[in-house]
């Protein structure tokens, strides 16, 4: 799309990277309302949090999870000068699928929403993004206070989402995956026999959406 077309088709009041994250959502949870949470001081003008939201689906596919997704990573409103790039500003937005357990709502993933903040914010402090397979240690349990072993994380691309093309450029959907501490440890980064890919692999002959379970051992 040219600066001249995105002019003709859009004005500066349309979320345009907002609505065709949406348009993606909709393909996939058609006539779902999501919970939706909102930054109250954007990052722009201020605040803390790089994420202007984060909106939250309920999937029975495979595993009864939420699917969290963020909004920010890429250029979500009107800017002429970011028509027809080729990524939209960080070129990707982050993904969560998150195991249902012991009858917790979207309200109960606050956790999970910091952790993407979290995340967000080393991008935007750092000028450092994250792609397919890459993998980093959470140096703990990645919900505290709860037991569990999930302590690292990978990302792959999302199996549902994907990747769009946006009149910004293009959005890659990053999902994060939790990984157990013997599984961060069998990576070839820290002398260990497996790649990423290959840890994913085997996970995804199992669980295919790459569903994060904080039981899994």
């Amino acid at each position: 799309m040219t600066k001249a077309e995105y002019k003709q088709t859009f004005t500066d009041e349309d979320a345009v990277g907002w609505m065709s994250i949406d348009q993606q959502l909709e393909k996939l949870y058609p006539g779902q309302e999501p919970q939706h949470y909102g930054t109250v001081v954007k990052y722009m003008i201020g605040g803390n949090d790089p994420l202007d939201g984060l909106s939250i689906y309920e999937s029975s596919k495979h595993t009864d999870h939420f699917h969290i997704v963020s909004y920010g990573l890429s250029e979500l409103y009107y800017n002429e000068e970011s028509a027809g790039g080729e990524f939209s500003k960080w070129g990707f937005e982050l993904t969560f699928r998150v195991k249902k357990a012991n009858g917790e709502s979207p309200s109960d993933q606050a956790w999970a929403m910091n952790m993407m903040q979290n995340l967000a914010r080393y991008v935007f402090s750092s000028k450092r993004w994250f792609e397919e397979y890459h993998a980093l240690d959470a140096r703990g349990p990645i919900r505290i206070g709860y037991d569990t072993d999930i302590t690292a994380l990978a990302f792959v691309t999302d199996p549902e989402l994907g990747t769009i093309d946006t009149p910004h450029g293009q959005v890659q959907f990053l999902q994060i995956v939790g990984l157990t501490t013997d599984e961060f440890k069998s990576l070839t980064v820290n002398n260990g026999d497996k790649t990423v890919e290959e840890v994913i692999t085997q996970l995804r002959a199992n669980d295919p959406l790459l569903i994060t379970d904080l039981g899994r051992k």
